[in-house]
């Protein structure tokens, strides 16, 4: 007889609703709201929007190998942000699909391991990891891939190993900040916010 193995997945099913709402929120914007703030000082709509997909590319694909190679695009879409404070600038249609692609990673992902799965632990990521990486994106983005493999290299910063529970914890939590600040800049101008039970 075959032992049942226990889906992480039901003990998730919030992040589920949190991300179609998430979706919802953003699918109708223009070109003009996606570039809201709620101060010069704070990164845009679409800019919140962006990391959250390169986030979620970055932790569940490049570190924890999940997922098809389509995703490597997707990585390091947010390079520039953190860099230089420049807005990629996707549009509406181009967020949902981040969205909903690394959605569809996360789900699969968590559908198929199990508590046993969370002690799993990850090596921190090398100097030759983050040139590859680098090399990756798209040519507009090559100047911040370059400025990320060079901060990395000058801050001598070792960054700890980490285990497949805190990078779901990390994913989940940031998705949740992020998206909150998405959601307070909609209901600064006037727009609907991201739905919450």
């Amino acid at each position: 007889m075959t032992e049942h193995q226990l889906s992480l997945l039901p003990f998730y099913a919030g992040w589920g609703r949190y991300q179609q709402r998430l979706v919802a929120a953003i699918a109708l914007l223009t070109e003009e709201q996606l570039a809201l703030r709620t101060t010069p000082q704070h990164w845009s709509i679409g800019m919140y929007a962006t990391h959250i997909v390169a986030d979620r590319a970055w932790w569940f694909h490049a570190r924890m190998g999940a997922g098809s190679d389509d995703l490597t695009s997707l990585e390091l879409w947010a390079l520039g942000i953190c860099e230089a404070d420049m807005d990629p600038c996707h549009p509406a249609a181009e967020l949902v699909a981040g969205l909903e692609k690394t959605w569809r990673l996360i789900e699969e992902t968590l559908a198929r391991l199990t508590p046993a799965d969370l002690e799993q632990v990850f090596p921190p990521l090398d100097e030759v990891e983050r040139v590859r990486h680098a090399k990756l994106v798209e040519p507009a983005l090559q100047p911040y891939a370059q400025m990320w493999v060079e901060r990395a290299a000058l801050s001598g910063e070792v960054r700890p190993a980490v285990s497949l529970q805190w990078i779901i914890w990390h994913v989940l939590e940031h998705d949740i900040h992020h998206g909150s600040e998405i959601s307070t800049t909609l209901g600064i101008h006037g727009l609907p916010v991201v739905e919450l039970d």
